[in-house]
């Protein structure tokens, strides 16, 4: 497993320019704070356009980031000299230092458009050419997050060297229209592996090549910006962390373990004094007031429970917030959210976490932890809301999710029309039915219990139900096997997004040591 070091800087979109990573007289302190770098791709979602805080008095929140994905490109070749009689060079069109400068030139280019289409936060420093091991050694110090290794030529160890522990690679191959590399031909046997059966390269598999296709390094360069967002992640868990069933007893130290998740615990008894007061607040209370009369006339809502439950839920959503802001991070969960936190608050935590969702933050039911991680990464790679939600049974090749905290504005940018009823277990407090648009492609995630490995597969909704289950509720149809589906899932929880983001989430996670089952067909994935 390979765990990129957390950092904390945070990026807007920008166009391409071309500084260096790193270099003489740069140190990595100096670089963290100054690099000029390509950024690109902001989140999917500003605050809420329903419930904008300037214009009712909400308090004013800083924007909710990711943090950029660190890309270091370098170039590999060799300037061979003619010998008379002998073989003098190897394969490869990149054979003296012009043909270098030239082909350096033209990756800088094509950097700068790659970066244009990234719809993740992204920095890439300047290339690099690189002759030698001591030069690679060199690079590989550098703090980024990614080497993007264009293998024109080289030696093994010259690769071997730029590979450093705790990076990320991918290498980028010409073959057509070229100039065609020199790895091109030899990287499987050579470098991966070590001219035996084998493959015996650390940091390295044969999902991390791309030959010609710009568009596969930009989704492997999606996955890894998610990866990078996932771990290390802090989360307030509000009455502690928790895992579903038997199986998930563990689940908590297993994310701290395995994804390097820092869950902050804040209990109940810091919390009721805080509700209380927030209620108690006439100028909070008018404004939550105010914000909730806006978000029911945007966006399609209507209303079917008591108003008062729906403006304590704004009231609720700001403390939150507070609590969030207090631990300097963007991400929360509600444990016991079926019981104790919905005398604190007057209300029940639905609705508050779904607006949450809108807003860019990560906001979750139930406390657990064995699918949280993967709501966490969908939402990192996609850049768009998650639907946690409770599966049904899987038949005819299709299977109810629902839950009570659906995101409303689930592609990102448009409200989705909801009913504004009560928690469906409690028959209180609001809670939203979201009427997911029908006909569109879903990701399904399905975490096993030991983390070992996940099942996926490709959906399409094909309906919004109104049974007696949790209020939003859909009906997806598996684009896939329904009977491997049956037969591997499990787990108890789901996560769902719009888009198709299977093969980025097994590639990271991958990384991470976990496998994903894509259960999709083929044709249909």
């Amino acid at each position: 497993m390979r765990h990129v070091p957390s950092c904390h800087c945070h990026c807007c979109t920008a166009v391409a320019t071309n500084a260096p990573l790193s270099g003489p007289g740069i140190t990595r302190r100096r670089f963290l704070y100054s690099v000029g770098a390509i950024t690109a791709g902001g989140l999917a979602f500003s605050a809420m356009d329903a419930v904008a805080g300037q214009d009712v008095g909400l308090p004013k929140r800083r924007a909710v980031t990711r943090k950029a994905i660190r890309v270091q490109p370098v170039l590999t070749y060799d300037t061979p000299s003619r010998r008379k009689a002998t073989s003098w060079r190897s394969w490869g069109g990149i054979q003296t230092e012009q043909d270098a400068q030239a082909e350096r030139q033209r990756i800088t280019r094509e950097i700068q458009r790659l970066s244009k289409q990234a719809d993740f936060p992204m920095e890439v420093g300047e290339v690099r050419l690189v002759k030698d091991p001591q030069q690679a050694s060199e690079i590989a110090a550098y703090p980024y997050d990614v080497l993007l290794l264009y293998a024109a030529g080289g030696s093994v160890k010259t690769l071997e060297s730029l590979t450093a522990p705790d990076k990320y690679n991918l290498m980028f191959l010409r073959h057509d229209p070229g100039p065609v590399y020199l790895w091109y031909e030899i990287v499987h046997p050579r470098f991966l592996r070590k001219t035996v059966d084998d493959y015996g390269q650390a940091g390295w598999d044969v999902n991390d090549v791309v030959v010609d296709k710009y568009a596969d390094v930009l989704w492997r360069m999606r996955a890894l910006s998610g990866l990078k967002n996932t771990l290390n992640k802090k989360i307030v868990c509000i009455g502690g962390a928790a895992g579903w069933g038997a199986g998930g007893s563990t689940a908590p130290a297993r994310t701290r373990d395995l994804w390097k998740m820092d869950l902050v615990d804040y209990t109940y008894k810091d919390l009721a004094p805080r509700l209380q007061a927030a209620r108690k607040n006439e100028t909070l209370a008018k404004a939550c007031d105010e914000a909730a009369a806006k978000y029911l006339r945007a966006g399609g809502a209507s209303l079917k429970t008591t108003r008062q439950f729906v403006n304590n839920s704004f009231i609720l959503a700001e403390v939150l917030k507070d609590v969030m802001e207090e631990a300097q991070t963007d991400a929360i969960t509600v444990n016991n959210c079926m019981g104790t936190i919905m005398g604190m608050s007057q209300t029940t935590a639905c609705l508050p976490l779904s607006m949450l969702n809108d807003e860019g933050y990560l906001a979750f039911c139930e406390s657990d932890f064995v699918v949280i991680p993967s709501g966490v990464l969908l939402h990192y790679i996609s850049g768009l809301p998650v639907f946690l939600n409770d599966p049904t049974y899987p038949h005819d090749n299709m299977v109810t999710l629902a839950h009570c905290t659906a995101p409303r504005k689930m592609d990102g940018k448009r409200l989705e029309p909801a009913k504004i009823l009560t928690h469906f277990e409690s028959d209180y407090g609001a809670a939203p039915k979201v009427q997911m648009k029908v006909g569109q492609v879903c990701t399904n995630l399905v975490p096993d219990f030991a983390s070992k490995k996940w099942v996926g597969f490709k959906g399409t909704i094909i309906g919004n139900p109104f049974l007696d289950i949790c209020r939003s509720q859909i009906d997806v149809r598996v684009d896939g096997d329904c009977q491997a589906l049956l037969q591997e899932m499990k787990g108890f929880h789901w996560m769902m997004s719009y888009g198709n983001y299977l093969r980025e989430c097994a590639y990271a996670l991958k990384k991470v040591g976990v496998d994903l089952h894509d259960v999709s067909s083929p044709e249909k994935a």
